[in-house]
């Protein structure tokens, strides 16, 4: 009995991608399918990183084509691939930088740098080529969550290097002041600084860009959402009703200016005792799933609270490199699947498709 590519196709729809809930099919992941005799390869190709369930997929796809009668060898290749999606309306996307994704908060004190710094972790731990934006002008912190010291190098006088660390490209207002010196700038000084750092660090073909963005709704949040090509938005918050009220301003704000909501991150969920194990909910129950509920947007996945996490993160070492097998670094990257996969979901951006119009007169 001979197989044909649509016998293989039949048995692939019934293959469920455990990230996107669609079959690999009717998500288009099946690439480069090929049947010579009983012998069938192929390539699945996804559109987020997921290095570490390459192998837990591969093995899916495969037991579902050796199921068909009298299929032979089955070759099967697993890879990522990762796009440009489409950023707001009037806005051309920067060179080298796929996805920008905004990590924000409302308030303060919600651990919205912490979360920052270990879903871009969590990307590269995945595979995906990733760079963190310090958008925090006035109290920089991801110099110091990364380990991260010195001084950005000049190749031209005009742009700046990257530093590195953990397979991060990273660039921070940090890098260029005294930790002790107070930044006592106004407002469009901020975002000039801003701006600069975005546009003049020579980023290096990222998959993503995530940008740890400064509390609040002020002037460098509009500039960002302005001026900056954004794919998506993230909001930490805590279940604390105050920090609720804040995060839903800051989420109603992207929502104004065009930038979608790929979800919310409840932060501090439950306060697990290192001596005990008891889990208790200092800051209330129930607030971001709620949040998420009002509007129509996906809840990410809560986080505890625990000490580890502060002490790693404050000693240069985050949760996703300290303990990469650990529990909470679990937590981070299955969030992090699930921003990029909402991500990929989105269109893909074409304007590097349609030609630039000249409009001369004769």
């Amino acid at each position: 009995m001979s197989i044909t590519v649509e016998d293989v196709k039949a048995a692939l729809s019934k293959v469920v991608d455990p990230n996107t809930t669609k079959d690999f099919v009717s998500g288009k992941a099946v690439k480069n399918l090929k049947v010579e005799g009983n012998a069938v390869s192929l390539d699945i190709e996804l559109g987020y990183p997921a290095k570490s369930q390459f192998e837990a997929i591969r093995a899916s796809v495969t037991a579902a084509v050796q199921a068909l009668p009298g299929v032979g060898a089955v070759t099967v290749g697993v890879a990522s691939k990762v796009i440009s999606h489409t950023v707001q309306r009037g806005l051309k996307l920067m060179p080298n930088v796929k996805n920008i994704i905004a990590v924000a908060s409302g308030k303060g004190g919600v651990g919205k740098s912490t979360t920052a710094v270990n879903l871009a972790l969590a990307l590269a731990a995945e595979g995906a080529s990733v760079g963190v934006l310090d958008a925090d002008i006035y109290g920089p912190s991801q110099p110091m969550m990364l380990g991260v010291s010195g001084k950005p190098v000049t190749k031209d006088g005009k742009t700046m290097e990257p530093l590195e660390n953990y397979g991060l490209q990273v660039s921070s207002i940090g890098f260029m002041i005294d930790p002790d010196e107070p930044m006592v700038w106004r407002g469009p000084m901020v975002t000039q600084a801003l701006q600069q750092l975005l546009e003049q660090t020579n980023w290096r073909d990222l998959d993503y860009l995530i940008v740890d963005m400064p509390p609040g709704t002020g002037d460098i949040q509009l500039t960002l959402s302005q001026k900056v090509p954004v794919t998506g938005a993230v909001i930490v918050t805590t279940p604390q009703d105050i920090a609720l009220l804040d995060a839903r301003k800051g989420l109603k704000m992207f929502e104004k200016v065009g930038i979608p909501i790929l979800g919310i991150v409840e932060n501090m969920s439950t306060h697990i005792c290192s001596n005990c194990g008891h889990a208790e909910e200092i800051f209330g129950s129930g607030g971001g799933a709620k949040m998420c509920a009002d509007f129509g947007v996906e809840f990410l996945g809560a986080l505890p609270l625990t000490m580890a996490i502060r002490q790693q993160t404050d000693s240069g070492k985050p949760t996703v490199v300290a303990e990469p097998d650990g529990p909470v670094a679990a937590i981070y990257k299955d969030i992090a699947r699930k921003i990029a996969v909402q991500v990929a979901e989105k269109a893909k951006d074409m304007t590097s498709k349609f030609p630039s119009i000249v409009i001369k007169n004769d």
